[in-house]
């Protein structure tokens, strides 16, 4: 069984919001082609509350993009993105949601991230996704969405840790650094991971 994930096609991610990934919005066509070759369709979503503590603004004198430890973690300090409930968190309008099957909301707990969609990134606690593909019997994992160097790499990685068959969709992600995106490509590469175009999908 295959599987398709879609992660964090998000408002605040496309070109108009908070954090944009430079031609996000160009993804969404291939997504959108792409689900008729696949009978599960999930979906993550960044959820994050108000305070969260990667964002610069909870942190007077800091500003975006600086690094802190936050509880032991190195973190990057973002703009305020995806709040929960905002028109910044909604999944883009253009994107078809109808064959979306479950959602998997992340970054909910506000003294953590969470850029992969299986676990924050302490990998102390489970978003129970592995769990559901599992009982979905996938074995194939087909991952796109945004950003490639960040969110779709973690997720991948642990997809591959968790036992799954893990395919990046290449001209269906997009990074926020073309060069952390060569890095993390290398890395899924030499951890077992395949990158692949849409048009290899059957």
């Amino acid at each position: 069984m295959k599987a398709l994930l879609l992660i964090d096609i998000q408002n605040d991610f496309i070109p108009g919001g908070t954090l944009p990934v430079p031609g996000g919005n160009e993804i969404i066509e291939v997504v959108n082609k792409l689900q008729s070759h696949f009978d599960l369709i999930a979906a993550t979503q960044d959820w994050h509350p108000a305070d969260h503590k990667s964002f610069a603004t909870n942190h007077p004198g800091k500003k975006a993009f600086e690094e802190i430890d936050l509880n032991g973690l190195a973190q990057v300090l973002w703009p305020a993105h995806c709040v929960q409930g905002s028109q910044g968190a909604e999944f883009s309008s253009a994107l078809n949601t109808n064959k979306i099957e479950a959602i998997f909301r992340k970054g909910t707990d506000r003294e953590i991230d969470s850029y992969s969609g299986f676990y924050d990134n302490g990998h102390r606690k489970s978003t129970a996704l592995a769990q559901y593909l599992k009982g979905k019997k996938v074995n194939d994992l087909y991952i796109v969405g945004l950003a490639a160097d960040y969110c779709v790499y973690y997720t991948a990685k642990d997809a591959i840790k968790e036992g799954f068959t893990t395919y990046i969709i290449e001209d269906a992600v997009r990074a926020i650094n073309d060069e952390g995106y060569k890095r993390a490509k290398a890395d899924l590469i030499n951890k077992g991971g395949t990158i692949i175009q849409s048009s290899e999908v059957r």
